[in-house]
C-alpha cells in the first residue's frame, strides 16, 4: 500500500520474518548435533559399565540387573501411565453435553478452547511424564523385587502370627512397595480424573444447582472406594508389621516386635480397622447405583474417627492403665520373644557367659609365670602403631606408601608353625611421584611393590640387626625377600589404588627401582582392563573420565588397557551389590599371588522381634576415625551373616565370591538370582583357608548387642542391673571405644593356642571389667565363630583402671621425663587382655617416638596381673618375671580399685579412736554425696556408682579401724 502521509521520507525497512534457510539449516544442525552430544554421553556411562563388567567376568549381574531394572520401569511406568491416562479419557468421554451458562463455565470455556486442538497430545505429555517418573521410581526396588521373587524360606516362624520369617524379609517389603505404588496410582488418577470433570463441566464449584453429574459422581466415587480398599489392605498388612516394627521402650531402649499394647491394643484394632475400611469401601462402590455420597461420606467419616478412637486413644489408654502399673509382668513375654530372636538374627544365640573369678590364686606364683609362657602370643608389634616404622625403613621412595593401620595375619615361621604377623603392602602414593603430569600419574607410575610382613611378638635387639625396638622383618627389601614364598610382587589393585591407569600399550610403565643396578620398566601382562584399542571405547571413557587425551593421545594404542574399580572394596561391591563390604579387607600371599580377602555380609531388617543396629555406629571405634572405613555407615539392620569371603587378585584384579555361610537363606536368595556369581565353600584351597579369619565388623555388631542381650532372663533384662558397655579406648586420647584385637592365646579349659578376636566389657558406667569375649577366629578350627564369655564375678580393674594406674608408675614418669630431655614422647600400643590362672594378665607394648628415629620404637613392656600394681621393664620376659615375682593378689582389707580409675591407697590402715572417728566422718560424707546425686538426677548410674564407691571404701576404712572384718552387705548409716 503507497504511503499516503506527510511525513518525511523514511529509511529501509527492517523486514521481520522467519530466518533464512542456511541459519536454519545451521540451528537445525546445532540442535541435531547437541541432542547427539547429550545422548553420546549417557551412552558411555552405559557402555563403560558393561565392557568393566565383562572384563571381571561378572556380565551376568550387570544384564541381571539391568533388564529387571528396565522390566519394573516398563511395567510400573506403564500402569501409572495407563491408569492416569484412562481415567483422564473416562472423564472426558463422560463430561456433560452441554455446560452451565455460568461466569465459572465462561471462564474454564477459554481454556477448554485452547486445549481442543491439542488434546490428543496433552494426553500423551501427561501420561508419558507420570509414567516416567513411576518408572523411575520403580526401578529402585530391583532387589526387592529380586528377594520376593527368588525367596528362600528361612525355615523359622515368627512367634506371633506363625509366618516363616522370608514372609517379613522378602514377601512384606514387596507388598508394601506394590501398596504404596496403588495409592499413588489412586491419587493421580483422582486428582487428573478430577480436574478433567471440572474442566468439562462434571464438577461445579461456584454455579448454582447440582455440584457434580451423575456421571462424574459414579467415577469419582469408584476411585474413593479403590482407594479406601487400598486402606483396608494396608490396615491388614499393617497387623504383620507390628512383628518388625521399631519402637523406643525406656527399658531397653531400641525396639522390634510386638509388645503388650501392640498385641492386645493395636493388633484387634488393625483388624477392626480392616474390616471398616472393606464396608467403606463398599458403599463407595454403591454409588454407581444411589448416585449420592451421603452415605459414603458418612462411612469414609466415621472410619477416620474409628481410626482416631480404635487406633489411637484405645492403645494409649491400655498402655497408661493395664501396662504401666505392672509393665515387668506385662511385657516379659514379649521381652522373652525379643531377647530369643536377637540372639538368633545376630548368630550370638549360644554366647553364654561362663563365671569367671578375674583374680587368681596369689600363692601360685611360680606356676603362673609358666603357664604365661605359653598362655598367648602377645603381640607386643601393635599394628595401629608400627606403620610409621614400615614406612621409614621401607618405603623405599617417595611414591610408596603403608596404610596407617596395618593387618595381622598368620605365616609359618622357621619351625613351620603359624606365628602372627604383621603385613602391610607397598602401595603406589601418586602424590609422591616426582613430576606431576597425564602421563606420569596415568602411564609411567601405575603399581606398588611387594608385601612387608614383620613378626607380631617380637622386635629387634640386636644392635647388629638393626635398630633396637623397631619390627623384626620377615620379608622386606626391593623387590622383597624373606620367609614369604616366591610372589608376583607388582600391586595394581590395592586400598589406596583410587586412580585410573593405562598400561600394556606403547608407553612403558616403571617397575621398581632397586637399590643398585638400573632402574626396571615393565609392561602390564595382567588380564584385567578394558581395551583401548577401538576408537569407540576410547571415546567412551574420554567422555566417561572427562579426559579429551585419552581419544587421541599417542601413548595409547594397540595393547593398551584401562584400569579402574582398583580398591578391593569397590570391585567386590560393583560384582555383587547385594551384598555389605566389611570395614577393611586385609592382603594374604597365597598360591605365589597377592590376594585381598574381603568378608561381606547378607543383612536384612525383616527379622521379626529381633532389635535393630546402625551399622555405621556399631562399628565404629577408635581407629575407624581416619585409619580404616567403617561398614555401611546408615545401614540399619537387624539380621547378619559373614556368609561371603571374597578374593580380589592385586595383579590382574579377578574377583572371587565364595559362600562360607551354607545355611543363610538371605545368600540362597541371591545365589538363584544371579546364578553362577559365588563360588562354592569347597572350592576355597587350603592355603587360602589358613589366611581366612572372623570379621571385625561382625564381631563389633556381636559385641555391641551381647552388651545388653548376655542377658536371658526378661526381669533382668528390664531391670537392665547386668547391662554392659564397650569401654573406650584407654591408649587413645579421644571418647571412641576400643578395637577388638586379632590374639592367639589359650582360653580356660584349653590346652592350646588359638588365633583369636577378643575385646573386654565393663559394667555400665563403671570402669571395672565385667567381662572378656573371645571369639575362634581361625577358620581350620572346627570351632570357628564360636563365641566364649567370660562374667567376671570379682572387683577386678578395667583397661581405663590399669592404663591409669600404669601412668602413675614413678618408674612411668622417669621414661617420659628421660624421653622428652631427647625430644621425644611416648606412645602406648594396645592394652591386650589375657586370662590366667583364673585372673587376667594386661600386657601392653610402650614405643618411644622421635629424636634419631622419628618412628615408633618399641622401648618398654608393661604389665599387671590379679590386681597386682603394674610393672614397667625393658622386655617382656622381664616384665613376666617382675609382674609374678613381687606382685599378687591385692590384701583383703585393701579398697576396692574406685570406679574414677584412680589407685586405692595401698598402706595398712591406722587403727584406734581418732582412726575410727575420722573413718565415721568419711561415711556420713560419703553417705550425704550418694543421698545428693541421687537428688540431682537419678538416672546418672555413673555418678551414683563412683559415690557408692568412696561409700564402700569408708566403710572399709571404718571396719577396719574398728578392728573387724567388713559386712558383706554395707548398711546405710
Amino acid at each position: 500500500m503507497p504511503d499516503r502521509g506527510g511525513g518525511p521520507p523514511t529509511g529501509p525497512r527492517i523486514r521481520v520474518g522467519r530466518p533464512s534457510r542456511r541459519v536454519r539449516t545451521l540451528l537445525m544442525t546445532l540442535g541435531v548435533l547437541a541432542v547427539l552430544a547429550m545422548a553420546f554421553v549417557m551412552f558411555a556411562g552405559f557402555w563403560t559399565d558393561w565392557l568393566w563388567y565383562r572384563s571381571v567376568e561378572y556380565s551376568s549381574v550387570f544384564t541381571t540387573t539391568l533388564w529387571t531394572k528396565i522390566g519394573l520401569f516398563a511395567v510400573f511406568g506403564l500402569l501409572m501411565a495407563t491408569a492416569v491416562g484412562v481415567n483422564i479419557w473416562l472423564a472426558h468421554r463422560l463430561r456433560p453435553p452441554l455446560s452451565a451458562m455460568s461466569l465459572e463455565q465462561q471462564s474454564l470455556d477459554r481454556y477448554r478452547m485452547g486445549i481442543a486442538p491439542y488434546k490428543k497430545w496433552v494426553l500423551l505429555a501427561i501420561t508419558a511424564l507420570v509414567g516416567l517418573i513411576a518408572g523411575a521410581s520403580a526401578t529402585g526396588q530391583w532387589k526387592t523385587w529380586l528377594q520376593w521373587v527368588n525367596g528362600v524360606p528361612f525355615g523359622q516362624k515368627d512367634p506371633q502370627f506363625q509366618m516363616d520369617v522370608s514372609f517379613y524379609a522378602f514377601d512384606l517389603p514387596w507388598y508394601r512397595f506394590l501398596l504404596g505404588f496403588g495409592f499413588a496410582a489412586a491419587v493421580l488418577s483422582l486428582i487428573a480424573a478430577a480436574l478433567t470433570h471440572y474442566l468439562y463441566g462434571g464438577l461445579r464449584i461456584t454455579s448454582p444447582g447440582a455440584r457434580a453429574t451423575a456421571a462424574a459422581t459414579g467415577h469419582l466415587s469408584v476411585l474413593l472406594g479403590l482407594f479406601v480398599s487400598l486402606k483396608a489392605v494396608a490396615y491388614w498388612l499393617d497387623r504383620y508389621g507390628l512383628a518388625v516394627k521399631s519402637s523406643d521402650f525406656k527399658a531397653t531402649g531400641n525396639w522390634t516386635g510386638l509388645r503388650y499394647v501392640d498385641a492386645n491394643a493395636y493388633l484387634p484394632a488393625k483388624t477392626i480397622l480392616f474390616c471398616i475400611a472393606v464396608i467403606c469401601a463398599l458403599l463407595f462402590f454403591a454409588t454407581l447405583w444411589r448416585r449420592t455420597w451421603q452415605l459414603p461420606v458418612i462411612g469414609f467419616g466415621l472410619m477416620v474417627l474409628s481410626a482416631i478412637l480404635i487406633g489411637g486413644l484405645y492403645p494409649a489408654i491400655v498402655q497408661k492403665f493395664q501396662v504401666q502399673p505392672n509393665e515387668q509382668a506385662k511385657e516379659s513375654p514379649y521381652i522373652q520373644k525379643n531377647i530369643d530372636a536377637t540372639r538368633k538374627a545376630y548368630g550370638i544365640d549360644k554366647a553364654t557367659p561362663e563365671d569367671y573369678a578375674g583374680r587368681g590364686d596369689p600363692n601360685r606364683k611360680a606356676q603362673q609365670r609358666a603357664d604365661a609362657t605359653t598362655a598367648a602370643s602377645y603381640r607386643v608389634v601393635d599394628s595401629n602403631v608400627v606403620s610409621p616404622a614400615f614406612q621409614q625403613l621401607q618405603q623405599e621412595r617417595k611414591y610408596y606408601q603403608f596404610p596407617a593401620t596395618l593387618d595381622v595375619d598368620r605365616y609359618p615361621g622357621p619351625d613351620g608353625k603359624p606365628q602372627d604377623t604383621v603385613i602391610g603392602l607397598r602401595e603406589l602414593d601418586i602424590e609422591g611421584i616426582p613430576k606431576r603430569n597425564w602421563i606420569n600419574d596415568h602411564f609411567t607410575y601405575t603399581h606398588g611393590y611387594g608385601a612387608i610382613a614383620a613378626k607380631g611378638t617380637s622386635v629387634i635387639t640386636d644392635p647388629n640387626k638393626g635398630t633396637v625396638g623397631s619390627p623384626d622383618f620377615t620379608e622386606s627389601g626391593m623387590p622383597t625377600s624373606g620367609q614369604l614364598k616366591k610372589y608376583e610382587q607388582r600391586i595394581y589393585y590395592g586400598e589406596k589404588t583410587q586412580q585410573y591407569s593405562i598400561v600394556g600399550g606403547p608407553q612403558k610403565e616403571l617397575d621398581y627401582e632397586a637399590s643398585t643396578g638400573p632402574t626396571k620398566y615393565t609392561s602390564y601382562q595382567g588380564k584385567s582392563g578394558v581395551s583401548l584399542s577401538s576408537a569407540l571405547n576410547r571415546a567412551a571413557y574420554a567422555v566417561a573420565f572427562g579426559e579429551p587425551q585419552i581419544l587421541y593421545s599417542g601413548a595409547v594404542g594397540e595393547g593398551s588397557k584401562i584400569l579402574y574399580n582398583r580398591t578391593p572394596k569397590e570391585r567386590v561391591e560393583a560384582v555383587a551389590p547385594w551384598l555389605t563390604i566389611d570395614g577393611d579387607a586385609y592382603p594374604a600371599v597365597v598360591e605365589g599371588r597377592i590376594q585381598w580377602i574381603v568378608d561381606a555380609y547378607t543383612t536384612t531388617n525383616g527379622y521379626p522381634y529381633a532389635s535393630r543396629t546402625t551399622l555405621g555406629d556399631t562399628t565404629t571405634d577408635s581407629l575407624t576415625t581416619n585409619q580404616r572405613a567403617v561398614v555401611a555407615q546408615q545401614n540399619q539392620v537387624n539380621y547378619i551373616r559373614n556368609s561371603v569371603k571374597a578374593t580380589v587378585d592385586a595383579y590382574d584384579g579377578s574377583v572371587k565370591l565364595y559362600q562360607w555361610d551354607t545355611e543363610d537363606p538371605v545368600l540362597k536368595t541371591w545365589m538363584k538370582a544371579f546364578p553362577g556369581t559365588v563360588k562354592a565353600k569347597d572350592d576355597i584351597s587350603p592355603e587360602l583357608r589358613s589366611h581366612l579369619r572372623y570379621p571385625q565388623d561382625m564381631f563389633k555388631v556381636q559385641r555391641e548387642l551381647l552388651t545388653r542381650y548376655h542377658v536371658t532372663e526378661p526381669e533382668q533384662f528390664y531391670s537392665g542391673s547386668d547391662a554392659w558397655q564397650v569401654p573406650d579406648d584407654p591408649t587413645n586420647k579421644g571418647t571412641s571405644v576400643v578395637p577388638p584385637y586379632y590374639l592367639s592365646l589359650k582360653m580356660p579349659g584349653e590346652k592350646e593356642q588359638k588365633f583369636s578376636l577378643t575385646t573386654t566389657f565393663t559394667p555400665a558406667g563403671r570402669p571395672n571389667l565385667g567381662a572378656f569375649m573371645a571369639v575362634d577366629a581361625d577358620a581350620n578350627s572346627k570351632d570357628y565363630g564360636s563365641i566364649r564369655l567370660l562374667r567376671v564375678t570379682g572387683t577386678v580393674q578395667g583397661p581405663s583402671q590399669v592404663q591409669s594406674e600404669l601412668n602413675g608408675v614413678p618408674e612411668v614418669a622417669t621414661f617420659v621425663r628421660d624421653l622428652r630431655g631427647t625430644d621425644s614422647d611416648i606412645e602406648y600400643g594396645n592394652l591386650l587382655t589375657i586370662p590366667l590362672d583364673g585372673g587376667f594378665l594386661y600386657v601392653e607394648p610402650v614405643y618411644a617416638r622421635g629424636g634419631s628415629a622419628n618412628y615408633p620404637l618399641l622401648k618398654k613392656v608393661a604389665v599387671a596381673y590379679g590386681g597386682g600394681k603394674p610393672v614397667f621393664k625393658d622386655s617382656l620376659p622381664e616384665a613376666l618375671d617382675a609382674a609374678f615375682a613381687t606382685t599378687g593378689e591385692r590384701p583383703p582389707e585393701t579398697t576396692p580399685p574406685p570406679r574414677d580409675g584412680t589407685s586405692p591407697p595401698t598402706t595398712p590402715p591406722a587403727t584406734g579412736d581418732a582412726a575410727v572417728k575420722a573413718a565415721v566422718e568419711d561415711v556420713l560424707k560419703a553417705y550425704e554425696e550418694s543421698t545428693e546425686v541421687l537428688k540431682k538426677d537419678p538416672t546418672d548410674r555413673e555418678a551414683y556408682g563412683r559415690a557408692q564407691d568412696k561409700l564402700d571404701a569408708a566403710l572399709d576404712r571404718l571396719a577396719a579401724a574398728q578392728g573387724r572384718p567388713r559386712p558383706s552387705q554395707s548398711a546405710s548409716p
